[in-house]
């Protein structure tokens, strides 16, 4: 097709079909029309801000005139203008986008792996930073009846699994009540205002629910968003100075980084629960971040162990641990996402990582093992290959439950 000029010079050759002309009325209305706006004389940096504005149609009538003469005459605006123009069209909500469920966690997750910030955020802080914006953009897209859909928690209680009714607005408050545990340990204002008084986990998601916050609505989550970005903030400012602080937890303690991983395991576990009451695809952390958290819990069980020994709940040690001898061990293979190999002390909860006397051996997913913890999983079911001592494997796996709580 050839080009030619409209009169004024330009050559519309450079643009063929992608040219967008101002809009002209018919010939025998132009009578009629009021005279045109005067056209401002505008640079191109100006005219190229105000391209998103012309495809909401939210500028002025002489602004609008300048950036449609513009884009008769530069290409660059006149793809980019089309561009806008055709995003714009997603906006408008009386049609069905039909977009890929998984989208929105594509994107977010891209957003969250480029371009660090200008204060970073520490590394033992991002798993937590990452699964709180994660569960934010899941609670952004759920409306009103949704929050009060209802959520079973369920945890294991030492023998057995258990379970608590309550509502994703509920979830909620629970995880407020206790990262309220970081934030106090910070120095931070306590969600609860219990001050010093030291409180578990469980007894604080009590005192919250039975509070005069209840029943909780979707206003719980500003609040906890607030918090978890206070959260970051600090940790981000203070950098290693508070890496070692202890976080009290009831009957234990946690140093303030894996506590901020432990919160970031919950944050997951609990995003997951959500989800499923309302029906919405969720996918498990990065890599990385599961990894760190399956070490977390591993190097938790030789303690836990022992624990459930001194209960009864346990098999009796074995073997005396010496300097020389660091006694029998578990050697857990965990496949998949977030694999690895880790030695669990089986006669000691001092001795962490040494592969010692190996006396069995299991494989496990590594979602499937965060299920196991999180108390999702029934012992009994959670292992896809055992191999060794069968005491040794049913006390590891039934302590690797007992990590669980509400």
């Amino acid at each position: 097709m050839s080009g030619g000029t409209d009169g004024s010079g330009r050559d519309d050759r450079l643009h063929g079909e992608r040219r967008i002309p101002a809009p002209r009325a018919p010939a025998d209305d132009r009578a009629y029309l009021p005279a045109p706006p005067v056209v401002p004389q505008l640079s191109h940096k100006v005219l190229t801000s105000l391209l998103g504005a012309w495809a909401l149609a939210a500028c002025s009538a002489e602004e609008t005139a300048a950036v449609e003469e513009h884009l008769t005459s530069c290409a660059p605006c006149a793809d980019e203008a089309l561009r806008l123009r055709d995003a714009v069209g997603l906006l408008h909500t009386d049609g069905s986008l039909d977009l890929d469920p998984m989208l929105r966690a594509r994107v977010l997750e891209s957003c969250l792996s480029r371009r660090p910030a200008r204060i970073p955020v520490p590394s033992w802080a991002a798993p937590y930073d990452t699964e709180t914006a994660r569960l934010d953009a899941l609670l952004r897209d759920i409306g009103s009846p949704e929050w009060h859909a209802p959520v079973r928690l369920k945890w294991f209680d030492g023998e057995r699994q258990t379970g608590r009714k309550t509502t994703v607005a509920g979830v909620i408050g629970h995880l407020t009540a206790v990262d309220g545990l970081v934030s106090t340990a910070l120095g931070l204002d306590d969600p609860l205002g219990c001050g010093d008084k030291p409180l578990s986990p469980t007894e604080r998601t009590e005192t919250y629910w039975s509070a005069a916050y209840r029943p909780p609505t979707r206003a719980v989550r500003e609040p906890w968003r607030d918090q978890s970005h206070t959260l970051v903030r600090t940790v981000s400012f203070a950098g290693r100075s508070v890496s070692e602080l202890s976080v009290p937890y009831g009957d234990f303690a946690l140093p303030l980084t894996d506590s901020l991983l432990e919160r970031a395991f919950e944050c997951w576990v609990h995003a997951g629960d959500i989800a499923d009451a309302v029906d919405y695809p969720y996918e498990p952390p990065a890599a990385a971040h599961l990894h760190r958290m399956i070490d977390l819990a591993v190097r938790l069980l030789p303690a836990t162990l022992a624990g459930r020994r001194r209960a009864g709940l346990a098999g009796a040690a074995r073997h005396l641990v010496t300097a020389g001898s660091p006694g029998r061990s578990l050697h857990l293979e965990v496949e998949g996402r977030g694999g690895g190999d880790w030695y669990i002390a089986l006669d000691s909860p001092a001795a962490v990582g040494s592969p010692g006397h190996t006396v069995a051996q299991v494989a496990l997913d590594g979602v499937e093992f965060c299920r196991l913890v999180a108390g999702h999983v029934p012992p009994v079911e959670a292992a896809a290959g055992q191999e060794g001592d069968r005491e040794a494997i049913s006390d590891v796996l039934f302590a690797a439950a007992s990590l669980s709580r509400l």
